[in-house]
C-alpha cells in the first residue's frame, strides 16, 4: 500500500507493528523480509518516487577535515535511496575485519564472520547476485583465464568481487512494496523528531513533515533507522528535546567513528610481458566476477596495518580518468554522477587496448579507515527548510592508512618481483616515509560508516550486537552506521546481510510477545 504524506489530512495519527525510516537498500530489504506477514509494517520516505531537488536540499551539509565530496550529492533522497546510482560491487568482508585487532585501536565487533554468513547468502538475492560463492576457483572452473598474477597465498591472496546489474532498488522492489497487503509506505515523510516516553528509555512516536506544511506522528512498537550513517546519527542528535545530547548519546559516540573507504591511486605495475589479466579485468555491466589483490590477515597481522586491496586498470586508460574528487565536485547528484560516469565512458572509447593485454597498469587502493573518534558528525546551527540542523561532517584520516598502503605495495612489490612478472613503481607520495600529508586527488567512495557503531559495551558503541541502541529498548539502526570497522570491500552487501539480520532479531521478538 501507498500513500503520500502531501495528500494526508495534517496531523494523521499512523500507527503499525514496527516502523522503518528510509526507503533504501537496508530499509526496503527489511519491509519486503515482513511481506505478507500478519504485522503491519510502516515504511517512510522522505520523498518520492522520482528525484526531487527541493527534498534532495534536505541532505545539504558542511564538510571540514580531509576535503570530501559535497554531502548533498553523496546520497539520493527518494525511493530506492542511492541504489540509484550505485555501481554494483560487493563483497564480504573477511574474518578479521570482524575480529579484535591489537593494532586496529576500537576494532573488533561482537559478531564475527560465521555469524554473517548465513545473512550474507540472503542478501545475495536482494542484490541479483550469483552464488555465494567468493572462492576464486569456483569463477576459474567457468574460465580457466582468470589467471593471478602472483600465486603466493600466504602473502597475496586474489578477493574476488561479484557486482550486482545494479539492482536499482527503487524500480525492483517498487511494485511489491506498494502492492503488499501489509507494508504501507508512506513517501514525503520526513521523520523531524523521535519522541521517547518520560525516562527516555523507550520511543514513543515519530514526527514527520513535508514541504507542504503537513505533519503526522507515527506511532509503533518497534522503530528501525534506515536512514544511512550520516542520516541516522544526523536523527539521534537533533531529537534532544528530551535528551539534550540527543538520543543514544549519553557516552558522546553518536555521529564519531565515521568511517570512508580511502581510495586513491598509489603505483603503476609495469609488465615483462602484456596481459590481459582478465582475472582483475572490469566491463561495468559485463563482468559478473573479478578479483583484486589482497594481503593475508597473518602479514596485516606481523606489519600491524590496515586491510585493503588493489585493483588494477590499464594505465592507457586510467591516465585518461581524473580523479573522482575532481569529478564529483557538484551539489547536484545527477550532474556529478553524470560527469563521474561520463569519463568511464570516454576513457574506454578513447583507449585501444590489444587482446593480448597492455605491459602497465594502474594500480588503484581502496582501505579500511581506522576507527578514529574524531572523524565524526555533528549538528550544524543552519536548519534545513523543515527545521532540522543539517550535518557537519569532518573527515579525519590519518597516517595509519598511509603506511598501511605503503606496506601493501612493498609487500606487492616483492611478491611480483619474485614471481618474475614485473615491478611496482611507487606514486612520489609514497616515497617518504616521513611525508604523512595527502595528495589533492585523495579521494573516498562514497562508503558512510560508522555513526552508530556496535559494541555490547555502551562505552564503546551506540548499539548492541543485535543493533538495538543502548538504553532505549525499541528503537534500533540499520544499515552501514552500525559497523565497527569499514574492511576493505563497498558495504552495499554487509549491510543489507547485517540489516536480514536484525529483522530476524526483531521477527523473534515480536513472536515471543504474540
Amino acid at each position: 500500500m501507498h500513500a503520500d504524506g502531501r495528500r494526508l489530512e495534517n496531523n494523521t495519527l499512523i500507527e503499525g507493528d514496527i516502523c522503518i525510516v528510509g526507503a533504501g537498500a537496508a530499509g526496503i530489504s527489511m519491509a519486503l523480509d515482513w511481506d505478507n506477514t500478519k504485522y503491519k509494517v510502516i515504511l517512510l520516505e522522505g520523498g518520492g518516487f522520482e528525484y526531487d531537488s527541493k527534498v534532495q536540499e534536505l541532505y545539504a551539509g558542511k564538510t571540514t577535515g580531509q576535503p570530501y565530496f559535497p554531502l548533498m550529492s553523496s546520497r539520493l533522497h527518494y525511493f530506492g535511496g542511492t541504489t540509484g546510482h550505485w555501481a554494483g560491487f560487493c563483497s564480504p568482508m573477511d574474518p578479521i575485519d570482524f575480529a579484535k585487532r591489537n593494532w586496529v585501536a576500537h576494532s573488533g565487533w561482537p559478531i564475527n564472520k560465521a555469524d554473517m554468513d548465513p545473512y550474507y547468502e540472503r542478501a545475495q538475492k536482494k542484490l541479483e547476485l550469483g552464488p555465494y560463492s567468493y572462492d576464486m576457483a569456483y569463477w576459474q572452473k567457468d574460465d580457466p583465464a582468470m589467471l593471478p598474477l602472483v600465486k603466493n597465498d600466504s602473502v597475496i591472496w586474489n578477493k574476488m568481487w561479484q557486482f550486482s546489474p545494479p539492482t536499482r532498488f527503487g524500480e525492483k522492489y517498487r511494485k511489491n512494496i506498494v502492492e503488499s497487503r501489509n507494508i504501507h509506505l508512506y513517501t514525503y515523510a520526513n521523520v523531524v523528531d523521535i519522541k521517547t516516553n518520560e525516562s527516555g528509555s523507550s520511543v514513543r512516536e515519530l514526527i514527520v513533515k513535508n514541504y507542504e506544511g503537513k505533519q503526522h506522528r507515527v506511532r509503533a512498537k518497534k522503530f528501525i533507522l534506515a536512514c544511512c550513517a550520516i542520516q541516522n546519527a544526523r536523527l539521534l542528535l537533533a531529537s534532544n528535546q528530551q535528551a539534550s545530547k540527543g538520543l543514544g548519546n549519553n557516552n558522546d559516540l553518536v555521529g564519531r567513528y565515521f568511517m570512508e573507504h580511502l581510495e586513491i591511486k598509489c603505483a603503476e605495475l609495469w609488465l615483462f610481458k602484456p596481459s590481459p589479466l582478465k582475472l582483475y579485468a572490469f566491463n561495468f555491466g559485463v563482468t559478473k566476477a573479478r578479483a583484486e589483490l589482497a594481503i593475508h590477515s597473518k602479514k596485516q597481522e606481523e606489519f600491524e596495518i590496515l586491510n585493503g586491496t588493489v585493483s588494477l586498470t590499464p594505465l592507457d586508460i586510467a591516465k585518461k580518468i581524473k580523479p573522482a574528487i575532481e569529478r564529483w565536485n557538484q551539489e547536484d547528484p545527477r550532474k556529478s554522477g553524470n560527469r563521474f560516469f561520463g569519463s568511464y565512458s570516454a576513457a574506454g572509447k578513447d583507449a585501444h587496448i590489444p587482446a593480448w593485454g597492455s605491459n602497465s597498469y594502474q594500480c588503484f587502493t581502496r582501505i579500511e579507515q581506522a576507527p578514529n573518534p574524531s572523524s565524526r558528525v555533528t549538528l550544524d546551527t543552519e536548519k534545513d527548510g523543515l527545521g532540522v540542523p543539517h550535518a557537519s561532517l569532518h573527515w579525519e584520516l590519518t597516517d595509519f592508512e598511509k603506511r598501511s598502503i605503503r606496506k601493501i605495495y612493498e609487500l606487492l612489490g616483492e611478491e611480483v618481483g619474485r614471481a618474475r612478472a614485473g615491478r611496482i613503481k611507487l606514486m612520489d607520495y609514497l616515497a617518504d616515509k616521513n611525508d604523512h600529508s595527502w595528495p589533492g586527488f585523495t579521494g573516498g567512495g562514497w562508503h558512510h560508516m560508522g555513526t552508530t557503531r556496535m559494541s555490547d559495551d555502551p562505552k564503546q558503541g551506540v548499539v548492541d550486537a543485535n543493533c538495538k541502541v543502548h538504553g532505549i529498548s525499541n528503537l534500533y539502526m540499520a544499515g552501514s552506521s552500525c559497523f565497527t570497522t569499514a574492511g576493505a570491500p563497498n558495504p552495499t552487501l554487509t549491510l543489507v546481510a547485517l540489516t536480514l539480520r536484525l529483522s530476524d532479531h526483531v521477527k523473534e521478538l515480536m513472536k515471543n510477545k504474540s
